[in-house]
């Protein structure tokens, strides 16, 4: 990393371990549950949603998106302005701000006000993932140290992704749908009034200004870019996706050209001349782009094709969660005794197999399946994102710990944003597609069309044989497209893991930064 210019360290920078770091940890956990446990949440709510609010499949997807729309056009931004005024700072105001956010998706009364809602939360949810990992760069300075507090880092998200459901689970089973978003007020709570005392601040001793240029330009790109993709792949070519993408690229283009014309950018593009942190960034974006289908539409396959209930779905799927805490803690020591490249490698080629097995789903398929499948998934995931984690914060100097941390996450957001996006596409394309049985009113065969919740929901109004046999077409059909978006998804994580091989040769855990 010769490229990359380090400020002299204050005083208060030295390599000494901080004393409070574990229970520091500890409340950085608080944050990355918080968000965990929203994602995971809003895919179990959505046969509800879907029920109360009647929102279209385009609305469906725009409320299952958004989120990271937003979150990815701001992460760079965010995580940059916590280098600048300190990372506790911004993490502790996004937290109360994600809190009001989430009461207003709690009381949301209409598919366009939760929309809104799930836009302003992702603005306070950019301020929190840059900064957990940020912090944690900073505060563990031992190379292993860190490596096993990103390990549980990761371990908490996932640990979050499996209370979500639980937790969601219940409440969807006793209370209305927004009750699973007022989970987050609590946890919030807990996390402002231990985190102001427990968490020692943090930032760029050297900082610069904020460039508010910069900050527009991010979010125009990565918006424009997105929602393009998004259209495209869910409506075809237009000349509104046309001029979307091509404002959209051309904004990305000038941010980029700026930051290298800024004394203090928002983000040092020439860490991109690093081979391993390019590669590691790409692995995050296409391995979340290649799981994103089964993560979002697995909870409707458990609940409305296999007719679990919320809370069953929910502990159906925690091998994934298993999987992924325990090699997410084992990772760190994975890679001392192989590579960087093998767990990587390795990780995502067991998520690829894993989703290969799916190929062959079918509504009545047994849960045996799904449960190798998960697991393998777990597992995969524990080693691949811990790793690729942990190589991005030690590749660059502490003050850029932020900003970095924040390429990470956007990587992550946008992989999730465009896999809901094309993959959810193909989900859909094959399931609008099923053949309506003869003698259903087309009101009735619009309705089922439209979504698999609302195929329930019409097949109820009707009963008798003709419920059975539309619910009956409409569920295989919305299996076939999981099992469609399940064998791309295998495409995109072998290809992915073959890539991470040569192009992670020589890529230590520990690289520059420290050196």
């Amino acid at each position: 990393m010769t490229t990359v210019s380090r400020p002299t360290p204050e005083p208060t920078e030295r390599n000494d371990k901080h004393p409070g770091r574990w229970a520091a940890l500890g409340v950085l956990v608080l944050a990355v549950l918080l968000v965990a446990v929203d994602a995971t949440v809003l895919a179990l709510a959505t046969p509800f949603i879907s029920e109360d609010l009647k929102p279209s499949g385009v609305q469906l997807l725009w409320i299952g998106d958004v989120y990271s729309f937003v979150i990815a056009g701001l992460l760079v931004s965010m995580g940059s302005l916590g280098d600048r005024i300190g990372r506790k700072k911004l993490l502790l105001t996004g937290a109360a701000a994600f809190g009001a956010a989430s009461l207003l998706n709690a009381y949301a009364a209409g598919p366009e006000l939760l929309i809104a809602a799930r836009a302003l939360l992702g603005v306070a949810g950019a301020t929190l993932m840059p900064s957990t990992l940020a912090l944690i760069r900073n505060i563990f300075t031992d190379p292993r140290e860190r490596s096993l507090a990103i390990g549980i880092w990761g371990s908490s998200a996932s640990a979050g992704a499996a209370l979500g459901p639980l937790a969601g689970g219940f409440l969807l089973e006793h209370f209305w749908w927004g009750s699973v978003f007022l989970i987050n007020l609590p946890v919030m709570a807990l996390l402002i009034l231990v985190g102001a005392k427990l968490l020692p601040e943090s930032k760029n001793p050297a900082p610069g200004p904020w460039d508010l240029p910069s900050v527009g330009l991010s979010l125009v790109g990565m918006i424009g870019v997105v929602y393009a993709i998004k259209n495209a792949a869910s409506h075809g070519w237009s000349t509104q996706v046309g001029v979307a993408g091509t404002v959209g690229v051309a904004a990305l283009v000038w941010f980029v050209r700026r930051q290298k014309s800024l004394a203090a950018p928002l983000i040092d593009v020439r860490l991109f001349r690093h081979r391993g942190f390019s590669a590691v960034v790409a692995c995050d974006l296409f391995a979340v782009l290649g799981l994103t289908g089964l993560v979002f539409f697995l909870s409707q396959f458990l609940q409305l094709v296999q007719g679990l209930s919320p809370l069953q779905a929910g502990i159906a799927e925690l091998p994934a969660t298993a999987g992924a805490v325990l090699t997410g803690l084992l990772a760190g020591a994975a890679v001392r005794r192989t590579s960087v490249r093998a767990v990587v490698s390795g990780g995502l080629a067991g998520i690829g197999v894993a989703l290969l097995l799916l190929a062959g789903l079918e509504p009545g398929t047994g849960y045996g399946l799904l449960l190798i499948t998960l697991l393998l998934v777990g597992v995969g995931a524990g080693l691949a994102f811990t790793t690729t984690a942990d190589v991005i914060v030690s590749s660059v100097p502490k003050e850029q710990a932020g900003a970095a941390s924040a390429v990470a996450e956007t990587a992550y957001e946008l992989g999730a944003a465009l896999g809901i996006a094309i993959l959810g596409s193909i989900v859909n394309g094959v399931y609008q597609g099923f053949t309506t049985p003869p003698g259903i009113p087309s009101a009735i065969a619009e309705a089922a069309h439209a979504s698999i919740g609302g195929a329930a929901e019409a097949a109820a109004s009707l009963g008798g044989a003709d419920g059975h046999a539309l619910l009956t077409a409409a569920q295989d059909a919305f299996t076939a497209g999981l099992a469609s978006t399940a064998t791309v998804g295998a495409v995109v994580l072998l290809s992915t893991a073959l890539a991470a091989w040569f192009l992670l040769k020589g890529q230590r855990q520990d690289s520059a930064a420290d050196h």
